[in-house]
Parts: C-alpha cells; structure tokens; sequence
C-alpha cells in the first residue's frame, strides 16, 4: 500500500495505539519514520523504538508510555505541514507549544530536530508535526 504522506501514517498508528492502550504498534520502516520515533523516545514520549526485519521487510516498532493508571504520555499529535502545503518557519519565529509541555519537530538542513534544539543552533526549516 502506498502512502503520500508517511509521517501523517506514522502519527496516526501512535496515536490510535496510545488511545487504544496498545502496549506496542509496528510501523512499515523508513529513515524519517525511524528519525522522528527516535526524537520522541528521546524527548520522552515512546518507551522505545526498534528495527525488526521479517520476511525482507523493515518495520519499527514502536513501546508506547504510560503514565499512572495506564494514563497515556501523548495527549495528543498534530500535523502541520502536509503534501500539499508546507510550513517552514525561521528559528526566531518558533514559540513555545504550550507553555513549554509540548514539542514541534521540524526537518532542518542539521536533520530532524526540536523547536528548543532548532533555536539553539539558530536554524529553522519545515514543521514537521506538533506532540503534547
């Protein structure tokens, strides 16, 4: 099955398994798919994310987090720029999601980062997604 947008899926399947209560959910693979899980795990969100290879294919796995009382870490996931249309914002024009409680992601020329990182390092690029 082809996809137009693959980050679109991505955010989809962990954000039905989180309102599932899934303790886990399998994503067909790919390097930017594999990136933005990578940067979620690391910001806190995902318990972990692995490459499993079955049958010549890659999947990423991805453990999903739960707080107290199976209360889910992910509240919610939004897309912002699409095939379509796309959003590219400079690092001076990126605001805090609220009030610092959630993370944009953004594809720079530096790779995959956070709006905290992206302002750091003084680059902006393409707003990939927004997750609370």
């Amino acid at each position: 099955m082809s996809h137009t947008d693959p980050i679109a899926d991505l955010l989809t399947r962990i954000r039905n398994a989180a309102q599932a209560g899934f303790q886990s959910t399998a994503v067909p693979y790919s390097a930017l798919k594999e990136q933005v899980a990578q940067l979620l795990y690391r910001e806190g969100y995902l318990d972990g994310v692995e490459i499993v290879t079955s049958d010549q294919r890659k999947q990423l796995v991805i453990t999903m987090k739960y707080g107290a009382d199976r209360r889910r870490v992910i509240a919610g996931l939004e897309r912002v720029s699409r095939p379509g249309r796309r959003i590219y914002k400079g690092y001076a024009e990126l605001k805090q999601l609220r009030s610092g409680l959630g993370v944009t992601i953004l594809s720079t020329p530096r790779g995959i980062l956070t709006d905290t990182t992206a302002k750091k390092l003084k680059v902006g690029g393409e707003i990939l997604c927004r997750v609370w």
